[in-house]
């Protein structure tokens, strides 16, 4: 039986009026503009953005096979965490309940929301916890977190795992997909139609390659999208950002997601005949958790060497772990060779 999404949402959220515009309200063509006190000197920029960005949900829906009123855009995905919070979430009363460890969003966004959050630790080699995590849920949990490829593990959680707690949890289950394009896996996009308390998260930062730009996506049933359009602020994505991604868009990524994932098999296989390297888990995003002898010196080196990665080794579940994100073939190298440096330099 389908869930009924109002019933979740907050009394607060549930009874307001949203922000409208002049436009919003008006039928037919548009010709003079004298209604948000704006610049009438036209420069490209003068007027506010549309702000239900109709021609870019349009082109994003056809790319990602869902109807335009499933789509809401975010500035990141980080918008779309927060505006889910305030939609859901009454402060110092509900609560969460995300895994661990896992993208460090959810936590910060609970946080500046007054929003309890529970952290389930995942099991053995980063599985899903399903039981402890239907466990941890109390009347109080409007919202279940969890990334799948998880963040900073690099694993996707098996789909029929994660639909038993669409199915079995009395809320809303939020699923993170920032790394699918990398992922042999199928999105769970197309569930949405028949659980409208799924929400799935998307993004245009990584294999899109526009993460200067933040746009994210939630996609979710029609009800989900209006209730998170009437929250967020009006225009929250601007007009020339827009049209950046609307041309970046038409732009294929097969081939360099390819050339990615092909790498990403390259540096594992060099680095398991490293003598620093202790363990490598098995990813389907855009990077490798690599156990190492000594984390935090393996960090200092390649920081000495002008290459930058992510230290997850004060990360409960992590120890000894370095984050390597999969750059271009040279810059692969590079990091290869100072590992061996590395290797060379403690041998001795």
């Amino acid at each position: 039986m389908a869930k009924d999404i109002n019933k979740y949402v907050r009394e607060c959220i549930a009874r307001l009026t949203p922000y409208s515009t002049a436009r919003d309200e008006y039928q037919g063509e548009l010709g003079i503009f004298l209604d948000a006190n704006e610049s009438p000197y036209e420069n490209g920029y003068n007027r506010y953005p549309d702000p239900h960005q109709k021609a870019l949900k349009g082109q994003i829906a056809a790319l990602k096979g869902v109807d335009v009123e499933n789509i809401f855009i975010g500035n990141g995905s980080d918008e779309a965490i927060d505006v889910l919070l305030r939609v859901f979430c009454e402060p110092r009363e509900d609560n969460v309940v995300s895994i661990a460890p896992s993208y460090g969003m959810y936590k910060v966004a609970a946080a500046i929301n007054d929003v309890e959050i529970r952290e389930v630790q995942l099991g053995e080699e980063f599985s899903l916890p399903v039981r402890e995590i239907l466990a941890a849920i109390d009347e109080h949990t409007k919202m279940i977190f969890l990334c799948s490829p998880n963040n900073p593990t690099g694993n996707s959680f098996p789909r029929a795992q994660m639909m038993q707690l669409v199915e079995q949890f009395d809320g809303v289950v939020v699923v993170d997909e920032a790394y699918i394009d990398f992922a042999e896996v199928q999105s769970l996009s197309s569930e949405i139609a028949m659980h409208p308390n799924l929400v799935v998260l998307q993004t245009m930062s990584k294999a899109w390659a526009m993460a200067g730009l933040r746009v994210g996506l939630a996609m979710a049933s029609k009800r989900v999208v209006e209730l998170m359009s009437e929250v967020k602020y009006p225009y929250n994505i601007n007009v020339a950002t827009m049209q950046i991604v609307s041309e970046l868009l038409r732009q294929p990524i097969d081939d360099k997601v390819a050339e990615i994932k092909q790498q990403r098999e390259v540096v594992s296989k060099a680095l398991q005949a490293s003598a620093v390297v202790k363990k490598i888990y098995p990813s389907d995003a855009n990077f490798l958790l690599v156990e190492v002898v000594d984390a935090d010196a393996v960090y200092d080196f390649l920081i000495n060497k002008g290459i930058i990665v992510r230290n997850r080794n004060r990360v409960k579940g992590c120890k000894g772990c370095l984050r390597l994100t999969i750059g271009k073939p040279e810059e692969n190298e590079a990091l290869l060779k100072s590992i061996s440096e590395y290797e060379k330099s403690i041998i001795r």
